[in-house]
């Protein structure tokens, strides 16, 4: 699925796309905009409805996101899922999605956070192995999780 949504990221002369857009030098469908951030309809939507919300100033990723700024990002996106239940699109349900890094599926590097409006049919699934893990594995990982905090 990656390789049909792949789109390039950066404009024909260089700049991040999402910042290009962030500025207004590369056109988008916007619904939200101040001075720290824009949101705007996906080019390549997984449903009707998928927005992006993206901080104007360039943020490869979410260790370079100051904390403040991931929290207003994720507070505009429970605001733009609460507008899309109001809408008439499809949207029984909603996802908030954020890749952080190639393997886990970003392909621009300008941190964004993705709002899905959801509906059963969709088409949309996230695949993995979800079996139920060991306590002794659980604890393990929790382990190393509060060590390197």
């Amino acid at each position: 699925m990656a390789e049909l949504r792949r789109m390039p990221a950066t404009t024909s002369s260089g700049e991040c796309v999402f910042c290009a857009i962030g500025t207004g030098r590369a056109p988008a469908a916007f619904v939200h905009e101040d001075d720290e951030f824009v949101a705007i309809v996906d080019l390549r939507p997984v449903t009707t409805g998928h927005l992006l919300v993206l901080p104007r100033a360039h943020h490869a990723d979410l260790a370079g996101l100051p904390p403040e700024t991931g929290a207003r990002m994720f507070t505009i996106a429970q605001q733009l899922a609460a507008a899309l239940r109001r809408t008439d699109l499809r949207c029984d349900a909603i996802n908030l999605f954020l890749a952080d890094g190639k393997a886990a599926g970003q392909e621009i590097p300008h941190v964004h956070l993705h709002v899905i409006p959801r509906h059963p049919d969709d088409g949309f699934v996230l695949d993995a192995d979800w079996r139920v893990r060991s306590r002794e594995e659980l604890i393990e990982v929790a382990e190393k999780v509060r060590a390197a905090l």
